[in-house]
Protein backbone atom coordinates (compact mmCIF):
# COMPACT_ATOMS: atom_id res chain seq x y z
CA UNK A 1 0.00 0.00 0.00
CA UNK A 2 0.80 3.31 -0.42
CA UNK A 3 0.48 7.19 1.26
CA UNK A 4 -0.10 10.16 -0.73
CA UNK A 5 1.78 12.83 0.89
CA UNK A 6 -0.02 16.09 0.83
CA UNK A 7 1.26 19.72 1.96
CA UNK A 8 -2.17 21.83 2.42
CA UNK A 9 -5.83 21.32 3.58
CA UNK A 10 -6.81 22.46 0.00
CA UNK A 11 -5.57 18.94 -1.45
CA UNK A 12 -6.99 17.03 1.50
CA UNK A 13 -10.47 19.00 0.97
CA UNK A 14 -10.10 17.98 -2.83
CA UNK A 15 -10.00 14.49 -1.97
CA UNK A 16 -13.31 12.43 -2.76
CA UNK A 17 -14.37 11.06 0.32
CA UNK A 18 -17.11 8.50 0.53
CA UNK A 19 -16.44 6.19 4.10
CA UNK A 20 -15.71 7.77 7.44
CA UNK A 21 -12.06 9.84 7.69
CA UNK A 22 -9.94 8.76 10.40
CA UNK A 23 -6.95 11.02 11.96
CA UNK A 24 -3.68 10.09 13.55
CA UNK A 25 -1.98 12.71 15.05
CA UNK A 26 1.85 12.94 15.33
CA UNK A 27 4.83 15.10 15.12
CA UNK A 28 7.00 12.69 12.94
CA UNK A 29 9.73 9.80 14.18
CA UNK A 30 7.18 7.50 13.72
CA UNK A 31 7.88 4.09 15.83
CA UNK A 32 5.36 0.85 16.42
CA UNK A 33 3.19 2.90 18.91
CA UNK A 34 2.33 5.18 15.99
CA UNK A 35 1.62 2.14 13.74
CA UNK A 36 -0.37 0.91 15.85
CA UNK A 37 -2.35 3.83 16.25
CA UNK A 38 -3.03 3.52 12.47
CA UNK A 39 -3.44 0.03 12.27
CA UNK A 40 -6.48 0.90 14.59
CA UNK A 41 -7.34 3.60 12.58
CA UNK A 42 -7.82 1.27 9.52
CA UNK A 43 -9.99 -1.36 11.55
CA UNK A 44 -12.00 1.86 12.31
CA UNK A 45 -12.55 2.94 9.13
CA UNK A 46 -12.89 0.32 7.21
CA UNK A 47 -12.64 -0.61 3.81
CA UNK A 48 -14.10 1.95 2.40
CA UNK A 49 -13.04 4.78 4.95
CA UNK A 50 -9.60 7.02 4.62
CA UNK A 51 -6.53 7.05 7.44
CA UNK A 52 -4.83 10.88 7.32
CA UNK A 53 -1.60 10.79 9.23
CA UNK A 54 -0.80 13.91 10.32
CA UNK A 55 2.99 14.86 10.89
CA UNK A 56 3.39 18.23 12.16
CA UNK A 57 6.94 19.53 14.71
CA UNK A 58 4.12 21.67 16.82
CA UNK A 59 6.16 25.05 17.44
CA UNK A 60 3.51 26.04 20.63
CA UNK A 61 4.11 22.90 22.37
CA UNK A 62 7.80 23.87 23.06
CA UNK A 63 8.72 25.83 26.22
CA UNK A 64 12.08 27.62 26.42
CA UNK A 65 15.02 25.45 26.62
CA UNK A 66 13.15 22.51 25.61
CA UNK A 67 13.94 20.35 22.36
CA UNK A 68 12.37 21.68 18.97
CA UNK A 69 15.51 22.12 17.31
CA UNK A 70 16.94 18.61 17.75
CA UNK A 71 13.18 17.05 17.69
CA UNK A 72 13.93 14.31 15.53
CA UNK A 73 12.36 15.10 11.83
CA UNK A 74 12.14 11.61 9.31
CA UNK A 75 9.61 12.34 6.88
CA UNK A 76 10.45 10.07 4.15
CA UNK A 77 10.48 7.12 6.67
CA UNK A 78 7.26 8.29 8.46
CA UNK A 79 5.55 8.21 4.99
CA UNK A 80 7.25 4.39 4.49
CA UNK A 81 5.65 3.56 8.38
CA UNK A 82 2.06 4.90 7.02
CA UNK A 83 1.75 3.13 4.17
CA UNK A 84 3.05 -0.17 5.36
CA UNK A 85 0.58 0.36 9.06
CA UNK A 86 -2.84 1.31 6.39
CA UNK A 87 -2.49 5.07 6.14
CA UNK A 88 -4.01 6.62 2.91
CA UNK A 89 -2.62 10.21 3.06
CA UNK A 90 0.25 11.56 4.77
CA UNK A 91 -0.23 15.38 5.18
CA UNK A 92 2.54 16.89 6.64
CA UNK A 93 1.71 20.92 6.47
CA UNK A 94 4.37 23.70 6.92
CA UNK A 95 4.39 25.83 9.77
CA UNK A 96 2.75 29.09 7.27
CA UNK A 97 0.02 26.39 6.67
CA UNK A 98 -1.27 25.67 9.85
CA UNK A 99 -0.28 29.09 10.90
CA UNK A 100 -0.89 31.40 8.22
CA UNK A 101 -0.94 34.68 10.33
CA UNK A 102 2.31 33.65 12.37
CA UNK A 103 1.48 32.86 16.04
CA UNK A 104 -1.50 32.86 16.47
CA UNK A 105 -2.93 35.43 18.94
CA UNK A 106 -6.09 33.59 19.51
CA UNK A 107 -5.12 30.44 21.41
CA UNK A 108 -7.11 27.59 23.43
CA UNK A 109 -6.74 27.29 26.90
CA UNK A 110 -6.38 23.87 28.42
CA UNK A 111 -7.74 25.64 31.66
CA UNK A 112 -6.80 24.24 35.48
CA UNK A 113 -6.63 20.32 33.95
CA UNK A 114 -3.77 21.88 32.28
CA UNK A 115 -1.68 23.43 35.30
CA UNK A 116 -1.15 20.10 36.52
CA UNK A 117 1.62 17.47 36.71
CA UNK A 118 2.55 18.47 32.53
CA UNK A 119 1.12 21.37 32.40
CA UNK A 120 3.13 22.12 36.05
CA UNK A 121 6.39 20.62 34.37
CA UNK A 122 6.12 22.47 30.83
CA UNK A 123 3.78 26.12 31.48
CA UNK A 124 2.17 26.63 28.67
CA UNK A 125 2.30 22.96 26.56
CA UNK A 126 -1.22 22.03 26.85
CA UNK A 127 -1.67 25.64 25.47
CA UNK A 128 -0.22 24.74 22.52
CA UNK A 129 -1.36 20.98 21.96
CA UNK A 130 -5.14 21.91 22.21
CA UNK A 131 -4.70 24.94 20.11
CA UNK A 132 -2.80 22.90 17.46
CA UNK A 133 -5.16 20.02 17.87
CA UNK A 134 -8.11 22.20 17.19
CA UNK A 135 -6.60 23.56 13.97
CA UNK A 136 -5.67 19.82 12.44
CA UNK A 137 -9.08 18.84 13.49
CA UNK A 138 -10.72 21.64 11.27
CA UNK A 139 -7.93 21.40 8.64
CA UNK A 140 -8.44 17.70 8.11
CA UNK A 141 -12.36 17.43 9.20
CA UNK A 142 -12.58 13.61 10.70
CA UNK A 143 -14.90 11.66 11.84
CA UNK A 144 -12.61 10.04 14.15
CA UNK A 145 -9.45 10.85 15.97
CA UNK A 146 -7.11 8.47 17.81
CA UNK A 147 -4.21 9.09 20.41
CA UNK A 148 -2.23 7.51 22.24
CA UNK A 149 -2.59 6.26 26.01
CA UNK A 150 0.87 6.72 27.08
CA UNK A 151 0.17 10.71 26.93
CA UNK A 152 -3.04 10.05 29.42
CA UNK A 153 -3.29 13.44 30.51
CA UNK A 154 -3.19 15.09 26.91
CA UNK A 155 -5.94 12.66 26.04
CA UNK A 156 -8.11 13.77 28.88
CA UNK A 157 -7.48 17.54 28.06
CA UNK A 158 -8.20 16.67 24.10
CA UNK A 159 -11.37 14.87 25.30
CA UNK A 160 -12.91 17.91 27.29
CA UNK A 161 -11.89 19.92 24.36
CA UNK A 162 -14.33 18.40 21.93
CA UNK A 163 -17.06 18.22 24.50
CA UNK A 164 -16.85 21.60 25.97
CA UNK A 165 -15.92 23.00 22.48
CA UNK A 166 -18.57 20.91 20.49
CA UNK A 167 -16.49 19.32 17.79
CA UNK A 168 -18.01 16.91 15.85
CA UNK A 169 -15.99 14.29 16.27
CA UNK A 170 -15.36 10.54 17.75
CA UNK A 171 -12.05 10.56 20.67
CA UNK A 172 -10.61 7.22 20.63
CA UNK A 173 -7.71 5.85 23.17
CA UNK A 174 -5.60 3.36 22.11
CA UNK A 175 -3.13 1.55 24.77
CA UNK A 176 0.43 2.38 25.41
CA UNK A 177 2.31 0.17 23.13
CA UNK A 178 5.80 -1.02 24.96
CA UNK A 179 9.08 -2.70 24.09
CA UNK A 180 9.34 -5.97 25.35
CA UNK A 181 11.47 -4.90 28.58
CA UNK A 182 8.72 -2.57 29.17
CA UNK A 183 9.92 0.51 28.27
CA UNK A 184 7.05 2.73 26.34
CA UNK A 185 7.76 3.37 23.01
CA UNK A 186 8.82 7.11 22.34
CA UNK A 187 10.19 9.10 19.90
CA UNK A 188 12.48 10.40 22.62
CA UNK A 189 13.80 7.44 23.41
CA UNK A 190 16.49 7.16 20.69
CA UNK A 191 18.32 9.78 22.24
CA UNK A 192 19.51 7.69 25.45
CA UNK A 193 22.38 6.09 25.33
CA UNK A 194 22.36 2.35 26.69
CA UNK A 195 23.29 3.41 30.28
CA UNK A 196 20.29 5.94 30.10
CA UNK A 197 17.83 3.39 28.88
CA UNK A 198 18.81 1.20 31.59
CA UNK A 199 17.81 3.73 34.00
CA UNK A 200 14.66 4.54 32.09
CA UNK A 201 13.06 1.02 32.73
CA UNK A 202 12.76 2.30 36.39
CA UNK A 203 9.17 4.58 34.89
CA UNK A 204 7.64 1.05 33.44
CA UNK A 205 9.10 -0.46 36.47
CA UNK A 206 7.73 2.00 39.17
CA UNK A 207 4.00 2.10 37.45
CA UNK A 208 4.25 -2.39 37.34
CA UNK A 209 5.11 -2.28 40.65
CA UNK A 210 2.37 0.28 41.79
CA UNK A 211 -0.16 -1.96 39.78
CA UNK A 212 1.20 -5.56 40.96
CA UNK A 213 0.98 -4.12 44.67
CA UNK A 214 -2.70 -3.26 43.61
CA UNK A 215 -3.61 -6.90 41.92
CA UNK A 216 -2.52 -8.13 45.08
CA UNK A 217 -5.03 -5.99 47.25
CA UNK A 218 -8.04 -7.08 45.30
CA UNK A 219 -7.28 -10.48 45.42
CA UNK A 220 -6.68 -10.58 49.19
CA UNK A 221 -9.75 -8.56 50.07
CA UNK A 222 -11.80 -10.51 47.28
CA UNK A 223 -10.66 -13.58 49.15
CA UNK A 224 -11.47 -12.19 52.74
CA UNK A 225 -15.08 -11.22 51.66
CA UNK A 226 -15.65 -14.96 50.87
CA UNK A 227 -14.60 -16.26 53.91
CA UNK A 228 -16.58 -16.31 57.17
CA UNK A 229 -15.98 -14.13 60.22
CA UNK A 230 -14.47 -16.69 61.91
CA UNK A 231 -11.22 -18.53 62.99
CA UNK A 232 -11.49 -20.24 59.36
CA UNK A 233 -11.01 -16.94 58.41
CA UNK A 234 -7.96 -16.27 60.00
CA UNK A 235 -6.49 -19.49 58.60
CA UNK A 236 -7.39 -18.77 55.16
CA UNK A 237 -5.81 -15.59 55.40
CA UNK A 238 -2.24 -16.73 56.64
CA UNK A 239 -2.63 -19.36 53.92
CA UNK A 240 -2.29 -16.43 51.62
CA UNK A 241 0.46 -15.20 53.50
CA UNK A 242 -1.11 -12.52 55.87
CA UNK A 243 -1.04 -12.12 59.66
CA UNK A 244 -3.79 -13.29 61.67
CA UNK A 245 -4.11 -9.98 62.93
CA UNK A 246 -6.06 -9.19 59.41
CA UNK A 247 -8.13 -11.25 60.08
CA UNK A 248 -11.05 -9.43 59.99
CA UNK A 249 -12.24 -8.29 56.25
CA UNK A 250 -12.86 -4.41 57.37
CA UNK A 251 -9.17 -4.55 57.88
CA UNK A 252 -8.45 -6.00 55.33
CA UNK A 253 -10.10 -3.62 53.51
CA UNK A 254 -8.50 -0.37 55.76
CA UNK A 255 -5.00 -1.33 56.27
CA UNK A 256 -3.67 -3.40 53.13
CA UNK A 257 -5.47 -1.51 50.27
CA UNK A 258 -5.81 1.48 48.73
CA UNK A 259 -4.45 4.32 46.56
CA UNK A 260 -1.52 4.57 49.42
CA UNK A 261 0.01 1.31 48.80
CA UNK A 262 0.20 1.40 45.26
CA UNK A 263 1.90 5.35 45.35
CA UNK A 264 3.95 3.35 48.07
CA UNK A 265 5.54 0.26 45.67
CA UNK A 266 5.98 2.55 43.10
CA UNK A 267 7.65 5.32 44.92
CA UNK A 268 10.17 2.10 46.17
CA UNK A 269 11.48 1.97 42.60
CA UNK A 270 12.26 5.36 41.80
CA UNK A 271 14.23 5.91 44.92
CA UNK A 272 16.08 3.52 44.16
CA UNK A 273 16.46 4.81 40.34
CA UNK A 274 18.11 7.61 41.91
CA UNK A 275 20.93 5.89 42.82
CA UNK A 276 21.57 4.49 39.97
CA UNK A 277 24.58 5.38 37.26
CA UNK A 278 23.50 7.73 35.59
CA UNK A 279 20.57 8.24 38.10
CA UNK A 280 16.87 8.93 37.54
CA UNK A 281 16.05 12.74 38.38
CA UNK A 282 12.14 11.90 39.53
CA UNK A 283 9.65 15.11 38.01
CA UNK A 284 6.27 13.23 39.71
CA UNK A 285 4.86 10.00 40.67
CA UNK A 286 0.73 10.90 40.80
CA UNK A 287 -2.10 8.80 41.23
CA UNK A 288 -5.17 10.72 39.55
CA UNK A 289 -8.64 10.71 39.21
CA UNK A 290 -8.29 11.43 34.92
CA UNK A 291 -11.26 13.41 34.65
CA UNK A 292 -9.40 16.32 36.32
CA UNK A 293 -6.14 15.21 37.21
CA UNK A 294 -6.19 15.59 40.82
CA UNK A 295 -5.16 13.49 43.84
CA UNK A 296 -7.25 10.75 44.37
CA UNK A 297 -8.03 9.94 47.81
CA UNK A 298 -8.07 6.60 50.08
CA UNK A 299 -11.56 6.77 49.28
CA UNK A 300 -11.66 6.83 46.25
CA UNK A 301 -13.56 4.55 43.76
CA UNK A 302 -13.60 3.98 40.06
CA UNK A 303 -10.64 4.18 37.12
CA UNK A 304 -7.64 5.83 38.18
CA UNK A 305 -3.84 6.65 36.33
CA UNK A 306 -0.60 5.94 37.74
CA UNK A 307 1.47 8.27 36.22
CA UNK A 308 5.11 9.03 36.67
CA UNK A 309 7.79 11.64 34.67
CA UNK A 310 11.62 11.69 34.81
CA UNK A 311 14.52 13.14 33.50
CA UNK A 312 17.27 10.68 32.36
CA UNK A 313 20.58 12.47 31.37
CA UNK A 314 19.16 15.33 29.08
CA UNK A 315 16.26 13.04 27.69
CA UNK A 316 12.69 13.74 29.44
CA UNK A 317 9.79 10.29 29.83
CA UNK A 318 6.74 9.94 30.53
CA UNK A 319 4.62 6.76 31.29
CA UNK A 320 1.23 5.51 32.82
CA UNK A 321 -0.79 2.69 33.88
CA UNK A 322 -4.62 2.63 34.37
CA UNK A 323 -6.43 1.23 37.40
CA UNK A 324 -9.91 0.44 38.70
CA UNK A 325 -10.31 1.14 42.18
CA UNK A 326 -13.54 0.16 44.28
CA UNK A 327 -13.99 -3.20 42.61
CA UNK A 328 -12.61 -6.41 43.31
CA UNK A 329 -9.96 -8.03 40.44
CA UNK A 330 -10.18 -4.88 38.64
CA UNK A 331 -6.94 -3.98 38.11
CA UNK A 332 -5.58 -3.28 34.92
Amino acid sequence: MTATLLRTAAELHARARAGRRAVVMTMGALHEGHATLIRTARKIAGPDGEVVVTVFVNPLQFGAGEDLDRYPRTLDADVELAARSGADVVFAPAVEEVYPGGEPQVRISAGPMGERLEGAARPGHFDGMLTVVAKLLHLTRPDIALYGQKDAQQLALIRRMVRDLNFGVEIVGVPTVREEDGLALSSRNRYLSSAERRTALALSQALFAGRDRHAAQQALRARASEVPATRARAEALSAIGESRAAADAHAVATTTGGPAAVRAAARLVLDEAVRLDPPLALDYLALVDPSDFTEIGDDFTGEAVLAVAARVGTTRLIDNVPLTFGTFGAAS
